[in-house]
């Protein structure tokens, strides 16, 4: 038996419907100032400095560009190895949702399904850069959209 796909909107609780229009990579950059070599004959122990921000624009009623940059920079001592940024966008169409089910679907829904598609990015570009293989660690998008919705009502309310 199998399954038949198509393209009609996901409806949730509520009667909201979210369309995914398209994916695309907005903008990446890779550096690597000294390549692959590590400085002296140190052996591969890097720090990692990893930065996650989603931004919105609304381009017509109902729908959002929600953008998902992360920045992943790896260190060995004082030397940078490599830094990687991603801009991976997606276009989203969002019928029937409250206010504050927009605010939460476009800052955690939304870049909950960019995820994947920018974590393959910076995962090719580290490896094509002569790196060993980096893949992101998964992100909870929910928990980080409920602390920051937390954290501006405690700023709000002090």
């Amino acid at each position: 038996m199998s399954e038949e796909t198509t393209n009609e909107p996901a409806a949730a609780a509520g009667g909201v419907q979210v369309t995914l229009q398209t994916v695309y990579l907005k903008d990446c950059s890779y550096e690597s100032p000294n390549g692959p070599r590590l400085p002296g004959s140190q052996a591969w122990e890097p720090k990692f400095q990893l930065n996650m921000n989603t931004s919105a624009e609304e381009l017509a009623p109902d729908v959002r560009e929600v953008l998902l940059t992360i920045t992943l920079e790896a260190k060995q001592g004082e030397s940078t190895l490599y830094l990687v940024e991603v801009k991976q966008a997606g276009v989203f169409t969002v019928v029937g949702a409250a206010a504050e089910d927009l605010k939460r679907l476009i800052g955690s829904f939304c870049p909950g399904v960019l995820f994947p598609y920018a974590r393959e990015v910076i995962s090719d570009l580290i490896t094509k850069g002569g790196f060993p293989n980096f893949l992101l660690p998964l992100v909870n998008f929910d928990a980080l959209y409920a602390q920051a919705a937390e954290s501006a009502q405690t700023t709000t309310v002090n």
